[in-house]
């Protein structure tokens, strides 16, 4: 913004400048503010119609009005040596100036969009990994840290500076369990800095002030520069999914890399806790998939086996029911 205003009024002064000998200092006045408010309102023109435009397409428009610039500046200086009236030639180098610059731009941004298209079949073809940029959630869960380590992700993760000002201020909370949470987070990222090769952390200063939630914030810059999130929060993966950004959830990574539990199969867990119904009891696998035991409140404390009667997949992980392989046991020898 200060940027713009420094141009209104270099454009307000330009604009003096040239009517101020022909017109009074009112009417120069009032020209050279009606030149500067035009001026500022094709900049913002022009940014609202180029903001969704790749880089090369930007480039591609830039070469295109260079390219023009020349070509009109050769031939008015061939229409001159020609020695064309001015009444003629003025309408001439009008009509050129319109028609070069019409066609730098439109051939300028046409194939710079085809050479963005041509980037990206290659990238594909190659295996090149699009951006994927980092939430807070995904940070301070830390396994991202892990699958990068390990290989499964790589390539260059984008970070926003609004998401460490988040971080920061979770990690100055007054709150001993959210401070902890911040301080996690932030050493995740020192961590995929300095100890993991394969991953480039870059932080962007992109920002959306008029956006005040930071994860439609995300959502916005997911979409401007065609990148991925990666996060373990459920209701943005549904936001970014509804507005067509594709998410990493380590959610359901972590689901999928499950081993599959199969109902009758027998499994051994400790008996830690309570359910919620009557008479059952909890207990957990390594990798922490609840698993309710029918009538295990007695097994308190106790290695059971148990026999899986179903599994129930939630947005947030997977449950588990059983009973005791023990009861079954009782029942057919009370049965014979």
């Amino acid at each position: 913004m200060k940027l713009k205003i420094l141009f209104f009024l270099l454009s307000i002064i330009v604009g003096f400048w040239i009517t101020y000998p022909l017109y009074n200092i009112t009417i120069s006045a009032i020209v050279s503010v009606v030149v500067g408010a035009l001026t500022i309102g094709v900049i913002f023109g022009i940014e609202y119609l180029i903001k969704d435009f790749p880089l090369k397409s930007i480039l591609g428009l830039a070469v295109g009005l260079i390219a023009a610039s020349l070509a009109f500046f050769a031939i008015n200086e061939v229409l001159h040596a020609l020695r064309i009236p001015p009444d003629v030639s003025i309408y001439i180098s009008l009509m050129l100036f319109l028609l070069l610059f019409y066609l730098g731009i439109s051939e300028g941004v046409r194939k710079g969009f085809k050479a963005d298209r041509a980037s990206r079949r290659t990238d594909a073809r190659g295996g090149l990994s699009s951006p994927k940029i980092l939430d807070t959630s995904a940070i301070i869960d830390g396994r991202i840290a892990d699958v990068a380590e390990a290989g499964f992700i790589d390539g260059v993760l984008i970070v926003p500076k609004f998401i460490i000002k988040e971080l920061q201020y979770i990690a100055d909370s007054n709150e001993p369990i959210k401070r902890v949470r911040g301080r996690r987070g932030l050493d995740v990222l020192k961590r995929m800095q300095q100890d993991i090769p394969n991953v480039v952390i870059r932080i962007t200063s992109h920002d959306f002030p008029k956006i005040s939630e930071a994860d439609l914030k995300l959502v916005e810059l997911a979409k401007r520069i065609k990148a991925i999130i990666v996060t373990n929060d459920y209701n943005l993966n549904k936001v970014a999914g509804l507005q067509g950004v594709k998410v990493l959830n380590l959610n359901q990574l972590s689901s999928a890399l499950k081993p599959v539990v199969l109902p009758g199969e027998t499994l051994n867990i400790l008996v830690v806790k309570e359910g919620k119904e009557e008479n059952q009891g909890v207990g957990y696998l390594e990798d922490g998939t609840m698993i309710v035991v029918d009538d295990g409140k007695k097994y308190l404390g106790k290695d059971m086996d148990v026999s899986v009667t179903s599994v129930l997949q939630t947005p947030t992980g997977r449950m588990i029911f059983s009973r005791v392989v023990v009861q079954e046991k009782m029942v057919s020898e009370i049965k014979a």
